[in-house]
């Protein structure tokens, strides 16, 4: 029963961290290839505080504001730069913040740090928190897709010249996709130490960018229910076979180009496509069928 408690908890942090990239890739455009270093932030800062002591909930949202200000620092750089562009800058913010961790010996280096003060929850209650703040997170972005922003987020992410010309003030719009986005990973990153007992910068890497972007792209940009489902589908594999663990990057890099090339749509795609009702066929003229005249 443990392992289905620890699998389903991690479930819920990797929906959790899905959705919060889905809100700056998915809803506004802007492509990140970095995004696990704000998972890192997170599970950092809720690591040391709680070796200083403070209450695990208490650092929730100082994790949150300290993802959120280097995601703003982040954000700032994709007001000059976009798509391919954008992509490598995030790639390097990625790389940046493994290189600082592994040189920070009161971080633990490249040892990692362990051993610090779970959070005071059994793993029933614990899975509990996760799958609430998973939920919290869903019900958020689909809040904010119906808003305003999230309008000039879809704006954005489809002309964003069109919303200048309009008057939109597009860079802040950028801003709180980046801030909104990575705070959320941020929460995810202290789950994510919280639960695992145990960070290191290869938690962090290139893979693990590469893994949430699968689930991005998998679930379809832009959906939360099927950004969800993906998450949820793909970190249960490794558990279901273990041999993918081994293989995380080629399995998920694997998946992300076949998405893009077959269905780019992702499941949403998928299912849109499925649901959408076939032309009817055209009616034969009168006597058509008669004169043997095929409709």
């Amino acid at each position: 029963m443990d392992y289905e408690i620890s699998l389903l908890t991690t479930i819920a942090i990797s929906v959790l961290f899905a959705l919060s990239l889905n809100l700056i890739t998915g809803f506004c455009g802007q492509i990140s290839l970095g995004h696990a270093a704000f998972l890192g932030v997170g599970a950092y800062t809720s690591a040391m505080l709680s070796q200083a002591g403070w209450p695990f909930l208490a650092t929730l949202p100082v994790a949150m504001l300290l993802a959120a200000a280097l995601g703003c620092i982040v954000g700032l750089a994709s007001l000059r730069v976009r798509a391919d562009f954008l992509a490598v800058t995030t790639m390097g913010v990625g790389f940046l913040f493994i290189g600082v961790v592994r040189q920070q010996e009161w971080l633990g280096g490249e040892m990692g740090l362990s051993g610090f003060p779970g959070s005071g929850l059994d793993k029933p209650a614990f899975l509990a928190l996760a799958l609430g703040l998973a939920v919290l997170t869903a019900l958020l972005c689909l809040y904010i897709r119906r808003t305003w922003m999230g309008r000039v987020f879809g704006g954005i992410a489809e002309d964003e010249d069109t919303m200048r010309v309009l008057g939109i003030d597009v860079p802040r719009y950028k801003l709180a996709a980046f801030a909104i986005g990575t705070a959320l990973a941020g929460l995810a990153g202290a789950l994510y130490a919280q639960h695992f007992k145990f960070i290191g910068p290869d938690s962090f890497g290139f893979v693990e960018s590469v893994t949430v972007l699968s689930m991005v792209v998998v679930g379809g940009i832009g959906s939360v229910f099927w950004v969800a489902v993906a998450a949820a589908l793909l970190s249960a594999l490794p558990g279901w076979f273990q041999f993918i663990g081994d293989y995380k990057l080629l399995v998920y890099g694997g998946l992300l180009f076949l998405m893009m090339r077959f269905a780019p749509g992702g499941l949403a795609g998928i299912v849109q496509s499925w649901r959408k009702p076939k032309p009817a066929a055209a009616s034969a003229p009168a006597g058509a069928v008669a004169k043997g005249v095929q409709p």
